[in-house]
């Protein structure tokens, strides 16, 4: 299995609340390549861990497009859609032990993760002991979850979401309640899985330093994408309807309501407010 392209197209998902409506995403716009590794960056309700739900089907957008490889997910029964969380994607929900047969050993856990893709046509699935051995869990196969430090318990969570060799992964905070130590050992592992399998890496974090390492880090604010890291280097981005988020800190200067006139000279953007230059 080769990674899978996303595409996100002026995406909304609102929750009903008996108090009122809650508008989780407002219009995202987001492209990932196959083979990336990419993380959504954000504090707790910024909508980034409802986007992941929307990318593995675990949930339909209010309105907007959601497409992953050449599906678009809204227009797939729930049939449909578990079929491809059972073969092309692969979800590794909050907390290792939702992911988890405390009873099964390691190597049962990603077997049974298997069982939809093995009864799929032309799909070649490697060995538990193989997978095991991906995500640095060798001679591990017939442990039990309660055997396992916490770092070792996600990297058992990433195996059996990779059991079916999925084209795009998904992770919702890995390295949350973990140890610098056991951070980088899931890190590791996920650039293992993305370099020898080529798979698409989507993981949800609080983590800044998460980001950096991934090379690509896309932040979501208020259930809008934010900014996007390459590298190190940070960049304001304009959505689809042609709104930009302004970072934090210059929002604190110049708070919404701010009236600018806005200069574009050879290739430059310029923002003025009040008669002052504003940095662009």
């Amino acid at each position: 299995m080769t990674g899978l392209a996303v595409a996100c197209r002026r995406v909304v998902h609102i929750y009903r609340a008996e108090g009122g409506d809650v508008v989780a995403l407002s219009g995202v716009d987001l492209s990932i390549n196959p083979g990336e590794m990419l993380a959504l960056v954000g504090p707790s309700g910024s909508g980034k861990s409802t986007l992941v739900a929307l990318l593995g089907g675990l949930m339909r957008p209010s309105a907007g497009r959601v497409s992953v490889g050449t599906y678009e997910l809204g227009k797939l029964t729930d049939a449909e859609i578990s079929r491809l969380r059972g073969t092309e994607i692969g979800v590794v929900l909050q907390g290792a032990a939702r992911n988890l047969l405390p009873y099964a050993t390691l190597q049962r856990n990603v077997w049974l993760a298997q069982r939809r893709a093995a009864r799929a046509a032309g799909i070649g699935l490697d060995d538990p002991e193989r997978i095991l051995d991906l995500v640095g869990l060798r001679g591990k196969a017939g442990a039990r979850i309660g055997d396992l430090p916490p770092g070792a318990r996600q990297r058992a969570a990433l195996a059996v979401g990779i059991a079916a060799s999925p084209g795009l992964l998904l992770v919702d905070e890995p390295t949350s309640q973990l140890d610098t130590h056991g951070r980088d050992e899931v890190l590791g592992a996920l650039e293992t899985v993305n370099a020898e399998r080529g798979t698409t890496v989507v993981v949800v974090t609080h983590d800044a330093e998460v980001g950096a390492r991934l090379g690509r880090a896309v932040t979501i604010r208020d259930g809008r994408v934010g900014a996007e890291g390459r590298d190190g280097q940070d960049f304001a981005v304009v959505a689809g309807d042609g709104t930009i988020q302004l970072p934090p800190e210059v929002l604190g200067e110049f708070p919404p309501g701010t009236l600018f006139t806005v200069d574009h000279v050879d290739g430059s953007v310029t923002l003025v407010v009040g008669g002052s230059q504003a940095d662009s």
